[in-house]
């Protein structure tokens, strides 16, 4: 049997329609088995469609399910954003004045509230030098240069990410791909690079000291990183705008010091998007992936 669902579609990572990323929510996911929620992920044809659930966990306000057109994820960050951006617009009122706390398969998601701005505590993330038989193969598919990657770390967080810094910004940009490859690799790609410009003057790739600190020196709005994510083995090539990699690799980057505690990334710009993600390392090493949420559609879906 078939019911109308209140229903909201919110562009993340923009306070402007249309330049984010969007994320399908079906704000009631109750007597909906795993079919149903995949069927409706696919016709969505979005990077994500989620489904708010009681929670079965106590200390959670909510709980989420997350899919993708080809499968479901453990974890993800826009659609983490979106939904409870939704959640709250339709009504929800946590448990804690200080949080948001999302129930779903990764485990427990803490959200805070920054202003107008939603930001999600990044789950722990586990790093791995990758094999280079599989680094080479990815880099083919990439059509990429050995020569152009800085470094490169797998990165797992609920979502496995390869990740790859290039040597610029401007060459993450230059990126084209094969999909197919990617698709029949199995793997999901991220690549970021450093702006390097008049507002963003990081000296060279070979100076840390450059790259630590010089967002003492930008706008507090200017991007730092530019990013791109490749997911085609679960029918995304590209994603417009990605909290699962911008977390991870946070965690992984701010960490070792080649990025500072505090920095914006833009993502989405060869898609003619504007994403932002606003990332912070706090005191305790906790590091918090933020953005702006507009809703676009809201209404109530047949399902």
């Amino acid at each position: 049997m078939t019911f109308h669902r209140p229903f909201a579609q919110i562009d993340v990572f923009t306070a402007v329609p249309g330049y984010g990323n969007p994320v399908a929510v079906v704000l009631d996911g109750h007597g909906l088995d795993d079919a149903a929620m995949q069927r409706f992920a696919r016709w969505t044809n979005l990077s994500e469609t989620t489904f708010v659930l009681p929670p079965t966990d106590a200390a959670a306000d909510y709980a989420l399910r997350i899919f993708t057109p080809g499968g479901e994820l453990p974890f993800a960050g826009h659609p983490t954003l979106g939904s409870c951006f939704a959640w709250l617009a339709a009504g929800g009122q946590p448990k804690s004045r200080d949080q948001i706390v999302q129930q779903c398969a990764k485990g427990l998601v803490r959200i805070r509230q920054e202003g107008g701005r939603l930001a999600f505590a990044a789950p722990p993330v586990r790093c791995t030098a990758p094999a280079p038989d599989l680094l080479a193969r990815v880099a083919q598919a990439m059509n990429l240069r050995a020569e152009q990657i800085v470094r490169a770390q797998e990165l797992d967080n609920g979502p496995v990410w390869l990740t790859l810094q290039l040597e610029s910004a401007d060459a993450v940009l230059a990126v084209e791909p094969d999909h197919a490859q990617l698709a029949a690799h199995g793997y999901k790609v991220g690549i970021l690079g450093v702006y390097e410009s008049a507002d963003n003057p990081l000296i060279s790739r070979s100076s840390r000291e450059a790259k630590a600190f010089a967002s003492a020196l930008q706008r507090a709005d200017a991007p730092l990183i530019e990013v791109r994510a490749f997911a085609a083995s679960t029918g995304v090539p590209e994603d417009p705008v990605t909290g699962s990699l911008n977390a991870s690799l946070a965690q992984w980057l701010t960490g070792e010091k080649e990025l500072p505690p505090t920095y914006v990334a833009s993502q989405g710009t060869v898609l003619g998007r504007e994403g932002r993600v606003h990332v912070q390392r706090d005191e305790t090493g906790q590091v918090w992936v933020g953005g702006d949420c507009v809703s676009c559609i809201e209404g109530k879906v047949l399902l």
